[in-house]
C-alpha cells in the first residue's frame, strides 16, 4: 500500500519506521533538506523536500495514486490542509494530526466531516488516555482495552515477593480456579514466550494477562497484588498531556497538584481548570517537590518535554516511596535506559500512534473473513496484540480451537460474543460477529486466517 507521510519530526519518523517495517511504500514529505536527507539514508523510502500544502510537491510525491496520506506536522491547520488538499487530489484515506484541545473540544467531528478526513489523531490525548487508566489500576505497567472495554490486557512486573514467583500456569489456575483469566504471553530480559501449561514463572518477568475487567479486580485482590486507585496525583509539566490528563482526572474525582515552571502556563490552565491546585515553580528542585507534598501523594506523573528530566524526577520520587511513578519518554534508547534504572512504567505518545496508524493501514488491506479493530504493540514491542472483528466468510467459522493448530508464537487470548467474554478452551469455536483476541510473539498478522499454518 502507497502511504505518504507529511512532517517527518519524531512523530512522524516512529510512523514512517513502523510503517516501513510493515512493507508499505512509503514517501516523506518534509520541509528540511537535512531531514530528508537523514531519512532517505536511514530507511528505504522515497523522500519530497517541500511544503505539504504545496500542490507541486504533492504531485511529486505521488498523490494522484496514493492510499494513505497522513499528515503530522508541528501546525494543526497545515495538517487539516495538507489532508484537504490531498483528498482533492486523489488521495485515498486521509489522517490529520489535531492537538490543539479547542478543536478536540468543540468541533472536531464537524472538521473531520467537512474535510473528508477519515480520522483525527492526538497524540496527548490518546497518551492521557492511557495514564488514566493505568492510575486507576496502579497494579500494572500498562493497560489495553479491547471491544468497548469489555475485556483487558494488563502487563504486570512480577516482584521478588510476588506470590507467582516459582509457580507454573498450571498451578496458577488452579489456586485462582474462581476467576477467568489467561496470561497469553512473558518476557523474561530479551525472550518473549507464548508460555504452556508448565511455564514456571519468576521474579522480574513482565507478563501479558488478558481478562474481564472484573475478574482482573478479583485475581489482583485474591493475589494480594491490588493497589487502590490513586486518589491525589502530582503531575510534573503543564503539557497538552497534563491538560487532557487533569481534566479527566478531576471529572473522576480525583485530587490533582500541577507543578509548572511557566507562569503564563500556570495561569492558563488554573482559569481552564479552578478545582486543580495549580503551583508555579521549578519541579526539577526537590524541595519544590517535598514542599508540595510529594511524600503523601498516591502517584507521580512526570510529563515535561524533556525526556532526561522525568527519568531523574521520576527516580526521585521513587526514592520517596511514591506507590506509584510514571514517566514520559519517548526516545526509544531512553526508554531502555529508564527501564535499567528501575522506571518500569513509561509512556510514549509516538509508539501510541504508531500503533494507530499500523491498525488502521491493516485494516485497509483486510481480505474477506476478518478486520482488525484494534492493534497493540505489547512487551516492549516484542510481540502484538489484536482484536478481529469476525465476517461471515471466515473460512474457519465453527471449528472447535483445537482442530485450528495456530502458528507457533501465537495464541488466541479471547473471544467476545455479544456481552460475554470467553477465555477460550480447546472446544470453543469462533463464530460470525465475534470479535477476537489475539497475540502474536513472531508473526504479523494482516487477518484472522493468518493464525491458521
Amino acid at each position: 500500500m502507497k502511504i505518504i507521510i507529511v512532517g517527518c519530526g519524531m512523530i512522524g519518523t516512529t510512523i514512517l519506521a513502523r510503517l516501513v517495517r510493515e512493507g508499505h511504500n512509503v514517501v516523506a514529505v518534509d520541509n528540511r533538506p537535512a531531514v530528508v536527507e537523514e531519512l532517505t539514508n536511514l530507511y528505504d523510502v522515497m523522500a519530497v523536500c517541500g511544503n505539504g500544502t504545496d500542490n507541486d510537491t504533492l504531485q511529486e510525491a505521488g498523490i494522484t495514486d496514493c492510499d494513505l496520506f497522513v499528515a503530522v506536522t508541528g501546525s494543526d491547520e497545515n495538517n487539516m490542509l495538507a489532508c484537504f488538499l490531498a483528498r482533492r487530489m486523489g488521495a485515498g484515506h486521509t489522517i490529520a494530526r489535531i492537538r490543539n484541545p479547542e478543536y478536540n473540544d468543540r468541533s472536531l467531528g464537524y472538521l473531520c466531516q467537512q474535510l473528508e478526513l477519515s480520522m483525527a489523531i492526538n497524540p496527548d490525548l490518546l497518551a492521557a488516555h492511557e495514564l488514566y487508566n493505568i492510575l486507576k489500576l496502579p497494579s500494572a505497567v500498562r493497560i489495553e482495552t479491547f471491544s468497548g472495554r469489555s475485556f483487558e490486557l494488563l502487563e504486570l512486573i512480577l516482584k521478588p515477593d510476588s506470590p507467582l514467583d516459582g509457580m507454573s500456569l498450571i498451578d496458577l489456575r488452579r489456586r485462582y480456579a474462581g476467576v477467568k483469566f489467561l496470561i497469553c504471553a512473558v518476557q523474561r530480559e530479551d525472550t518473549v514466550v507464548i508460555p504452556s501449561g508448565g511455564f514456571i514463572l519468576r521474579a522480574g518477568d513482565r507478563i501479558a494477562l488478558t481478562a474481564a475487567p472484573t475478574e482482573i479486580i478479583k485475581l489482583l485482590r485474591q493475589m494480594g497484588q491490588l493497589q487502590k486507585s490513586a486518589r491525589n496525583v502530582m503531575l510534573l509539566g503543564a503539557s497538552r498531556t497534563a491538560y487532557y490528563l487533569t481534566r479527566m482526572l478531576l471529572a473522576g474525582g480525583h485530587g490533582v497538584t500541577l507543578i509548572e515552571q511557566d507562569r503564563k502556563r500556570c495561569q492558563e490552565v488554573s482559569a481552564a481548570m479552578p478545582s486543580a491546585v495549580i503551583i508555579n515553580g521549578d519541579g526539577a528542585r526537590q524541595e519544590v517537590l517535598l514542599e508540595e507534598g510529594l511524600g503523601s501523594t498516591d502517584a507521580f506523573v512526570a510529563l515535561t518535554g524533556s525526556d532526561e528530566a522525568n527519568m531523574l524526577i521520576s527516580i526521585f520520587a521513587a526514592q520517596q516511596k511514591v506507590s506509584k511513578v510514571i514517566a514520559k519518554v519517548d526516545r526509544t534508547e531512553h526508554a531502555a535506559m529508564a527501564e535499567r534504572l528501575g522506571l518500569d512504567c513509561i509512556v510514549s505518545p509516538k509508539n501510541i500512534i504508531s500503533d494507530v496508524l499500523a491498525r488502521y493501514a491493516r485494516a485497509l488491506q483486510n481480505s474477506a473473513g476478518s478486520r482488525v479493530e484494534t492493534l497493540y504493540k505489547i512487551l516492549d514491542d516484542r510481540a502484538e496484540a489484536l482484536e478481529f472483528n469476525v465476517t461471515a466468510d471466515f473460512p474457519h467459522s465453527g471449528k472447535p480451537l483445537c482442530e485450528l493448530r495456530p502458528k507457533p508464537g501465537i495464541l488466541i487470548a479471547g473471544i467476545i460474543r455479544g456481552r460475554k467474554t470467553i477465555i477460550p478452551s480447546g472446544e470453543d469455536v469462533i463464530l460470525p460477529g465475534d470479535r477476537v483476541i489475539v497475540i502474536s510473539a513472531e508473526h504479523r498478522l494482516d487477518e484472522l486466517a493468518d493464525i491458521v499454518g
